[in-house]
């Protein structure tokens, strides 16, 4: 299985308390859940997010007959177990981005909210990403923008040294990367999406305007706007629906695939999924399928 590609793993840091609980990201939370009621199917059969991390945005998807939770960081998906239980419609699985478990063909809808700002290979992802959706299905993406309205004062007044016009994703932090709309739009045509809708969002994320009204004022007043400065996109974080080409039938009902291998026959062993194609076993931890690194033992050993 190939490990090359880079994770940005929040495994341990209780992402929920780090950057959410008492973070005064009240205004960012509100507008981006206009946005994500704006552009995502009504509802389908089968939703998978990538980077759920503790399910801030599970609420959404009431829709859907089955959602997957995907996130890399099997401390998150526990924090997403504890607050939504573990029967019912969801589905916890850790996993890599770049090596996805899911079925081929078997998504209605897959959705990405603050991951790709985390993803230094972007072509690789929206394959992946491709290959999971049925022909005709929805992604729904939000990335960071690098051509926002801080990033051009800056570069206008000389106080940064990058241009925010160029097209190449620019890496301000290690894997944290800001994308020009010109590119991401390239990538997603290269994958086989068309872009059918869009919205700029989170325009007063700025601190002087959280200091001049409320949370669910700023909210309200992003929402207004997120169609109209679509046009321009200037704004921090753009929120973009592309379906994938192609047309057919429902999708599969097979929930995995082997992620190191393809296989897609996957058979249930005591507290793990075990690939006769390839021999490895996944874990089933507490209810949460890890799909991170393959255990290599043999079916016969398990007994």
């Amino acid at each position: 299985m190939d490990q090359d590609h880079a994770i940005c793993d929040y495994e341990g840091t209780s992402y929920r308390a780090r950057f959410w609980e008492g973070k005064d990201r009240e205004y960012e939370d509100l507008a981006e859940r206009i946005a994500l009621r704006r552009l995502l199917p009504p509802g389908g059969r089968r939703l998978t997010e990538i980077g759920a991390g503790f399910g801030r945005l599970a609420d959404l998807y009431g829709g859907y007959e089955q959602v997957i939770l995907l996130d890399y960081a099997l401390s998150g998906l526990r924090e997403a177990q504890q607050r939504l239980g573990r029967a019912g419609r969801f589905i916890y699985v850790a996993a890599n981005l770049y090596h996805l478990p899911v079925a081929p063909r078997s998504c209605d809808t897959v959705v990405t909210v603050r991951v790709l700002h985390h993803v230094a290979d972007v072509p690789a992802a929206l394959q992946e990403i491709a290959g999971v959706l049925r022909p005709g299905g929805v992604y729904l993406l939000e990335y960071a923008n690098k051509r926002n309205a801080k990033a051009i004062a800056r570069y206008l007044l000389r106080r940064q040294v990058w241009s925010p016009f160029g097209a190449e994703p620019y890496e301000f932090a290690e894997l944290n990367f800001d994308f020009h709309p010109a590119w991401m739009a390239g990538q997603l045509a290269r994958a086989g999406f068309r872009v059918e809708d869009g919205l700029a969002v989170s325009h007063f994320r700025h601190p002087f305007f959280k200091r001049l009204a409320s949370p669910d004022s700023l909210a309200a007043a992003d929402g207004a706007i997120q169609r109209v400065g679509a046009t321009w996109k200037v704004a921090p974080s753009i929120f973009l629906r592309g379906r994938l080409s192609g047309s057919g039938g429902d999708a599969p009902y097979a929930l995995f695939r082997c992620p190191a291998c393809g296989g897609p026959a996957l058979e249930q062993a005591p507290e793990a999924l075990h690939c006769p194609a390839c021999g490895v076993h996944w874990p089933v931890v507490d209810g949460i399928y890890d799909f991170r690194w393959p255990r290599q033992q043999s079916w016969d050993e398990e007994g």
